[in-house]
């Protein structure tokens, strides 16, 4: 059973977190649904009597929108996205920008279909679901820029989280400049949070990060190209045992560190930025989202499998599961 929020008159919000104390009286109402229940991203809402029982479903589940490419082989991209929107008990949507012909072992074709088809996926999603985040991946053109760009521009969703995925493992550049150019004149102004890892940073910046204090001088450089907030992977940076994952926004910073695993891990950095718009739906802060994704990174490695025929690991989403 669902209910029409904007058809409910005089009913008290409640969030569904609080579901067992509320059915004996406990709970306590939410002032942001009740005044605006569509707007708050942070409880999901039950229309309730807390005096009687509630046999009914939440009205619209919490939803994250992917717009990026799909990983055939399912470790990375928009495959890798919606595992994690589900892990974090968020409903994933998808546009798909590119299509990849790949396993575990790298990628044999690439797909790029027409801009048309990409802003009538994305124009469908925000027709009808409430969206309280959007996660960009690989974007492999210009003209997918600037078309992502324009939707972004028209739909204002409240959290937009960039990984400017432009560089191949092998260190092969993806993006040619006029895309370069796009993304840092489009995407990063709109950024709530842009997460490169160093060698995306150094092409954004035009110069090498080669230690941690290039790492923390970078983070100034990257917030001056827009985002509200950015997190700096520090997975390509030798910090001895350790990886320093480096975020800074307008008035604070935060060094996430993690014991550095002997791992080939898949689709990391697709992950990270899903998890990261995951909890930025949940309500959590920006800072307390990335720790959280952090942590949920270093526990999906951890129980990582190998479906391939290669040593790369895929991450174990649900073995890492996040409480909704």
């Amino acid at each position: 059973m669902f209910f029409n929020v904007q058809n409910i008159s005089k009913a008290v919000f409640y969030c569904d977190k609080g579901l067992d104390a509320t059915r004996t009286g406990a709970s306590s109402p939410c002032p942001a649904a009740a005044a605006r229940p569509r707007d708050c991203m942070r409880h999901r809402m039950l229309p309730m009597n807390p005096s009687t029982t509630l046999h009914a479903t939440m009205t619209r589940p919490l939803c994250a929108l992917t717009i990026a490419g799909s990983d055939s082989g399912g470790g990375a991209g928009i495959q890798a996205d919606l595992k994690a929107f589900a892990a974090h008990g968020v409903h994933g949507l998808s546009a798909i920008a590119a299509l990849t012909a790949q396993h575990t072992r790298g990628v044999t074709a690439v797909h790029v279909p027409p801009v048309e088809f990409l802003r009538a996926q994305i124009d469908a999603c925000f027709d009808d679901f409430d969206i309280g985040a959007v996660k960009l991946g690989m974007l492999a053109s210009a003209a997918v820029i600037h078309a992502v760009a324009d939707a972004l521009d028209a739909y204002r969703p409240p959290q937009l989280v960039v990984d400017p995925v432009m560089v191949a493992t092998s260190g092969a550049r993806l993006l040619e400049e006029d895309a370069l150019d796009a993304m840092r004149t489009r995407l990063l102004p709109q950024a709530s949070l842009l997460t490169p890892n160093i060698p995306e940073a150094e092409l954004l910046l035009g110069r090498r990060i080669t230690d941690a204090a290039g790492a923390e001088a970078a983070l100034d450089a990257l917030l001056a190209l827009g985002a509200g907030a950015v997190l700096l992977k520090g997975g390509h940076l030798d910090e001895g045992d350790q990886v320093i994952d480096r975020y800074a926004d307008a008035s604070t910073r935060h060094a996430f560190r993690s014991p550095r695993l002997q791992v080939d891990g898949h689709g990391t950095g697709c992950t990270l930025a899903s998890a990261i718009a995951a909890n930025l739906c949940l309500g959590r802060a920006m800072p307390d989202a990335c720790a959280a994704a952090v942590d949920y990174i270093r526990d999906a490695l951890r129980a990582g499998t190998r479906p391939g025929r290669s040593e790369v690991l895929v991450l174990g989403h649900f073995a890492a599961r996040r409480p909704a």
